[in-house]
């Protein structure tokens, strides 16, 4: 009986949104700036020279780059495989939440709220609630922000202070940092978790634990702790048709968590993105005849697309290359992988936050071709096709 696994590698991105001007994201291409800065020696910190990704080349992501934007792709020139093809969001943002949501066949059916590029950013109202909720006389940060830079920061006066570290980005968020020791991790969560229900009444689709651990004298480090308090999506995706038809749905990373735990058997959780390949690969050998895998790798965004290094970003996607190899060397008969990503995230671009872009969508196990242009749904629509189940969402299925 057929199997389907689902794989985003978070922000990995390939360029050409039609729409991307109005994100003032024009030119970002993720992935072909990437492949760029390794090819002219400009990514060789802890690795060296052009981009290898043989497995997911000879899959179609340099096809599929080139098809989404008309960039060069030197070094990513096979002859693809797998089928493959680039996928454009419908949802207006360029943020976790909607990009998965529309890759599950459900596009956002409203526009999230964002907060002010100012500082302060967030109303006095929401300040207020924060600090009636934490016990605490104010906070800290109150601005847009990337999350290690703001910890660095930041950290020594949370520290001094006890005052929680806020910050939001281009998403519809509202992050939390605090020390998991002296603030106390239990308390994070609890905090994010009260203020979650009147934030996404007024849509903002995220409020986001952001635990760290450190001292002044060590520095400060982000841990595997953090918690997402994301909406529940409005009606059923992909993972509630696969329960409805009767088969079991494992999420991997923070799936359950995107989805509110929405249409998800078990969650899969792990300190990292190391530990979540081995759980992907763990349930290549294990997941159920009729089950869905659903995997989000985050940290290509968090780790290096945040922080704009274009090195670190070249060494992730040639980790998980040989991940991908094993990946296919387990895959069984009956069983499809696809592999695509929710935005962009261009290390090379100004700024700190996600770019709006197509991406690429890597097909295994359903024999070779080009499957062109298409949805975000269209992703759920052709695994909904692959396990027989019957789709609800907008999108068609791409497979012949």
């Amino acid at each position: 009986m057929a199997r389907a696994f689902l794989v985003v590698l978070d922000s990995v991105g390939c360029g050409g949104a039609p729409d991307a001007a109005d994100f003032g994201d024009a030119g970002a291409n993720t992935l072909a700036h990437i492949i760029k800065a390794c090819a002219e020696g400009r990514a060789d910190q802890g690795r060296a020279g052009p981009l290898t990704v043989p497995v997911l080349d000879n899959l179609g992501l340099g096809a599929a780059i080139r098809l989404a934007s008309g960039a060069a792709t030197p070094g990513l020139e096979a002859v693809p495989q797998g089928r493959w093809g680039a996928a454009t969001e419908l949802s207006r943002g360029k943020d976790t939440p909607s990009g998965h949501w529309e890759l599950a066949g459900l596009p956002v059916p409203w526009d999230w709220t964002y907060f002010p590029k100012t500082t302060p950013a967030f109303p006095d109202e929401l300040v207020d609630e924060i600090c009636a909720r934490a016990g605490t006389n104010g906070i800290l940060g109150n601005c847009h922000a990337a999350g290690i830079p703001i910890v660095e920061n930041m950290g020594a006066e949370h520290l001094r202070t006890g005052w929680p570290i806020c910050y939001t980005s281009a998403d519809s968020v509202l992050q939390i940092a605090a020390h998991e020791t002296t603030f106390g991790l239990e308390r994070l969560h609890q905090l994010c978790a009260d203020l979650a229900p009147g934030l996404h009444a007024r849509r903002v689709g995220r409020v986001i634990a952001r635990p760290f651990v450190g001292s002044v004298e060590e520095g400060f480090r982000r841990t595997g702790n953090r918690r997402d308090f994301a909406m529940m999506p409005p009606a059923p995706t992909l993972m509630d048709w696969v329960q409805g038809a009767g088969g079991r749905v494992h999420a991997v990373g923070k799936i359950s968590d995107i989805f509110s735990g929405r249409g998800i058997d078990v969650a899969h959780k792990g300190k990292d993105d190391a530990a979540l390949f081995d759980h992907f690969l763990r349930l290549l050998d294990e997941a159920e005849p009729g089950s869905l895998t659903f995997c989000n790798f985050v940290e290509f965004d968090t780790l290096y697309g945040h922080t704009r290094d274009v090195a670190g970003y070249a060494r992730a996607l040639e980790h998980f290359d040989r991940v991908a190899g094993k990946a296919l060397a387990r895959l069984m008969p009956g069983d499809m992988l696809v592999i695509t990503a929710d935005h962009g995230n261009d290390p090379t671009a100004p700024g700190t936050d996600h770019t709006r872009e197509r991406v690429p969508v890597l097909v295994a196990g359903k024999g070779a071709g080009e499957i062109g242009h298409f949805a975000f749904a269209d992703v759920a629509a052709s695994i909904a096709a692959h396990l027989r189940v019957p789709a609800q969402g907008p999108g068609r299925s791409f497979l012949p």
